[in-house]
């Protein structure tokens, strides 16, 4: 499993070890030791001391078994407490992200700082150029007095040594509607009626303080019991793992599914119901109509750009069609989708046909849980492969071009790769009519699900196996 920092690490590793203690059925003995295995005493600590360290994974295994922190009513209350109360429990709830309280270090409100670059300079162009008079001289050194500051930027735009830095707050910074702010005590909270679930907040917090909430204990409930469990794969899977998809398939047989169907057959359904949607509203002579497969962009409508409401394409995303496919296939089975994104989660919440939801993170932690190589799989598989153009909902732009190649030249596109502060500006143009395209296709992350927030792999790395494992399936 690949990492891109010591904190995506940690939380790999809690998931390997909680995963290692549900196969062994030994979790409510163990589960109180995972904390002091992975921070000893005779080790280095990562913050004050080893017990802040521990009291840290503590609450992040708590995120894992599925629980809010504002859910703790006793801090005496065990993780092996926890794991009864999760086995226990019979539904799951819409917020799937939470904040470890124990992990943010209450970093200090965003602001432009002076650095040790400062030269002291006669033209002083940062303190002339200061529409508040914040900063001051002293022993020949800028100065900024945040109480006066309205963090405006012109001292930094204007010196010319570039000495003047802007500090941000990662999570804040990274959210593009900001739905996560600090409260009293200088903590990070999640609002989630602002919320879209995108998860940037959790990839950009240096402390791993944001995490998603797991269904990773409900899932294996499910597999004790006698109903089939189902595994829904999203296209950009093939992109995770250099192996052939039907190696890769089998390796998730392997960890206890009973069978695997491509959420790209959930696709095709799209593409055939979504080109026909457009074609009848440009019969209608509406002026655009956008894509809905994305639920952060949906929830991003929903809850920051209304005018775009009727734009939005009525067509289900490809994971509600393949719910419904594999419910009609298998009608007891427990259906699990197994998805790139936070946002996923959150709409399985409200989908009668998606029981739970499993990340890539998760899915590569069993792999190395239950000590599972998949090149050693058997290359063979009993089953026909989606489309290419279903395939292609994977990456930024390949949407527009399935349904463009239905729906002829008349189709004039607009991507719009990554949801951010800038790309939401646009959108607001868009929804006032300021566009020449009739179909505009929005993707969360950048690259499309291909750079879902919980790849193992993303960028140019993940498309190129995405294409590699794809010819292999379509020659």
């Amino acid at each position: 499993m690949t990492h891109t920092n010591n904190a995506t690490l940690t939380r790999r590793e809690l998931l390997i070890h909680l995963s290692k203690l549900l196969i062994a059925d030994t979790i409510e003995e163990k589960i109180d030791r995972i904390p002091l295995s992975m921070r000893p005493k005779e080790n280095q600590p990562l913050r004050c001391c080893v017990h802040k360290d521990r009291a840290v994974l503590k609450y992040k295994i708590m995120a894992l078994l599925g629980f809010n922190i504002d859910d703790e009513t006793d801090e005496l209350t065990s993780l092996q407490d926890y794991v009864k109360m999760a086995k226990a429990r019979t539904e799951v709830t819409p917020k799937v992200m939470t904040v470890v309280d124990e992990a943010c270090s209450s970093c200090k409100q965003g602001s432009y700082n002076v650095s040790n670059m400062c030269q002291g300079c006669e033209a002083r162009p940062c303190a002339v150029n200061c529409p508040k008079d914040a900063i001051r001289f002293v022993n020949g050194q800028a100065d900024i007095d945040h109480d006066l500051c309205i963090n405006c930027g012109k001292c930094m735009k204007e010196c010319p040594f570039h000495a003047i830095i802007y500090r941000p707050v990662p999570c804040e910074e990274s959210c593009p509607v900001k739905a996560i702010s600090k409260d009293e005590n200088g903590i990070e909270h999640i609002d989630y009626s602002k919320c879209i679930f995108c998860g940037k907040c959790m990839v950009a917090c240096p402390y791993g303080a944001i995490m998603e909430k797991s269904h990773i204990v409900e899932i294996f409930q499910a597999s004790k019991s006698n109903k089939k469990l189902v595994a829904m794969v999203a296209p950009s899977v093939t992109a995770q793992f250099r192996q052939s998809i039907p190696k890769i398939y089998n390796a998730i047989k392997k960890i206890g599914f009973y069978d695997v169907l491509e959420v790209a057959e959930g696709a095709q359904m799209t593409i055939e119901h979504e080109s026909k949607e457009w074609m009848e509203r440009m019969d209608e002579n509406k002026q655009f109509m956008t894509t809905s497969c994305c639920h952060a962009y949906t929830e991003l409508v929903k809850k920051h750009i209304p005018d775009l409401t009727e734009n939005v394409s009525d067509t289900p995303s490809p994971m509600v069609y393949a719910g419904k496919i594999a419910k009609e296939k298998y009608p007891d089975a427990v259906t699990v989708f197994i998805s790139p994104c936070t946002s996923k989660r959150h709409e399985a919440y409200s989908e009668n046909d998606i029981d739970y939801v499993l990340s890539f993170e998760e899915l590569g932690a069993l792999f190395v849980a239950h000590d599972i190589e998949i090149d050693n799989m058997d290359e063979h598989i009993d089953m026909e492969f989606a489309e290419l153009d279903a395939q292609s909902f994977a990456y930024s732009g390949g949407v527009a071009n399935a349904i463009k190649n239905i729906a002829g030249d008349k189709l004039k596109d607009e991507i719009i790769d990554g949801i951010d502060k800038a790309s939401i500006r646009s959108l607001k143009q868009i929804a006032k009519g300021k566009t020449n395209a009739n179909f505009i296709e929005v993707m969360s992350c950048n690259g499309g699900c291909l750079g879902g927030v919980n790849s193992l792999i993303k960028g140019a790395r993940a498309m190129n196996v995405f294409k590699e494992n794809q010819k292999k399936i379509h020659d």
